[in-house]
């Protein structure tokens, strides 16, 4: 039996864990919404419109909503890190071959796979975290690495965006390609090997099965809680920066549309925002810091009813910051409060909630913005920021807070 009990703040492998994730978390969602950007380009040079433009980044995270589970499965099997290794390597190859896709059936199905293959850093980042790490800075180092994804989302879609205006979108999706080949390295150099979990196929009494442990998360109130957080307040987030530049150029405000492509610039309170509710958790216990996320969250956006775009933008901040501070607490509490044998599954179906709520009210609240306007849109957004709330309430005050 190990006696390892985690790494410590101020130790070498420590700070080698915090680095390696934050760039995992660069190579993984920086890839993720490459396209984003250039989406515009895309339907000119494949002569598509813009909704089947657009797939390109929705087939990216059906991938990896769809591949979260096997990931969490191969990384019970081969490995946590081994696992992220994998998945990155084939993300960055598939990657690679995106520009030179001649239609768009080819660029959809190689942007799938490129999402399916990401899915491995998400399914397994957190469980590696929970293992490796002392449990009383759990919550902090989950905060690194959410940071190191709003700087991968953030910079996917500027670099691309930028490339791609003068060169084209393909060297606009080749260039975010390259910044995650460097940030894979810097990965791939940087994570320790894990010390704290054992491959099922290298133990010598066999674990419950896959069925049982994804039955043994569902079961539990506050996992489903936990699933609750990301699935609502992800929705609301992709709802927001889907729709804002609508609101934007349009009427009263009619800003120019390159401008408000500086609006991703938000992301960066989420970068500061995520280390921050990690450490405050585990100063003030994770539930306050879960709600008060939420509360900013939700107050960011009813600023954001205020028709002065001076006000907007505040609000818009306050919005990203609280989110990212909310979901750096819950992914990082999901597996915390799982059982030892099922973390990685429990990260695993915190990720497809995730992503099923920014498919889910990505598109909904669109409808609601196009039949009722901004009022009713943000009304919906407040809606899904305070069912959140209440569920958190409801069921994660007794919710386990360090791994058993």
């Amino acid at each position: 039996m190990s006696d390892f009990s985690g790494h410590l703040p101020g130790t070498r492998a420590y700070r080698r864990l915090l680095i390696g994730l934050f760039f995992g978390g660069v190579a993984t969602f920086a890839q993720l919404y490459a396209t984003q950007a250039v989406l515009p380009a895309i339907a000119g040079d494949l002569r598509v419109d813009p909704a089947d433009a657009a797939l390109t980044v929705s087939a990216s995270t059906l991938g990896l909503a769809f591949a979260v589970i096997p990931w969490s499965v191969v990384a019970d099997r081969v490995g946590r890190v081994p696992a992220m290794t994998i998945g990155l390597i084939a993300a960055t190859l598939l990657g690679a071959l995106t520009p030179f896709a001649t239609d768009l059936a080819l660029l959809l199905a190689l942007r799938l796979l490129e999402g399916a293959a990401l899915g491995a850093v998400p399914a397994v980042a957190l469980a590696y975290l929970s293992e490796e790490v002392d449990p009383r800075h759990v919550a902090a180092a989950a905060g690194s690495y959410i940071a190191g994804t709003t700087v991968g989302g953030l910079s996917g879609r500027v670099v691309a965006g930028w490339i791609g205006e003068p060169a084209g979108w393909r060297w606009g999706v080749a260039s975010v390609v390259l910044l995650c080949v460097i940030a894979a390295v810097l990965f791939l150099t940087s994570v320790p090997t894990a010390r704290g979990f054992v491959p099922h196929r290298a133990r010598t009494v066999r674990g419950p099965t896959l069925w049982r442990r994804v039955g043994a998360n569902l079961r539990s109130p506050a996992q489903l809680s936990l699933y609750a957080q990301g699935f609502l307040l992800m929705g609301a987030f992709v709802a927001v920066y889907n729709y804002l530049g609508f609101h934007l150029t349009g009427p009263p405000f009619s800003v120019a549309p390159a401008i408000v492509t500086l609006l991703f610039l938000a992301y960066l309170a989420g970068t500061v925002s995520s280390p921050q509710a990690g450490a405050m958790a585990v100063r003030y216990g994770r539930l306050r810091v879960l709600l008060a996320s939420t509360a900013v969250m939700a107050s960011g956006a009813a600023v954001m009813l205020l028709p002065v775009l001076g006000a907007i933008l505040v609000g818009l901040v306050l919005f990203t910051a609280g989110f990212f501070g909310a979901h750096a607490v819950a992914s990082g509490w999901t597996p915390v409060a799982a059982a030892p044998g099922a973390r990685a599954q429990a990260s695993s179906l915190y990720y497809l909630g995730y992503y099923a709520g920014s498919s889910a009210f990505g598109w909904a609240l669109g409808v609601v913005f196009g039949a009722w306007g901004w009022g009713w849109f943000v009304a919906g957004v407040l809606g899904l920021c305070v069912a959140a709330f209440g569920l958190a309430v409801a069921a994660l005050r007794t919710a386990p807070s360090v791994p058993s």
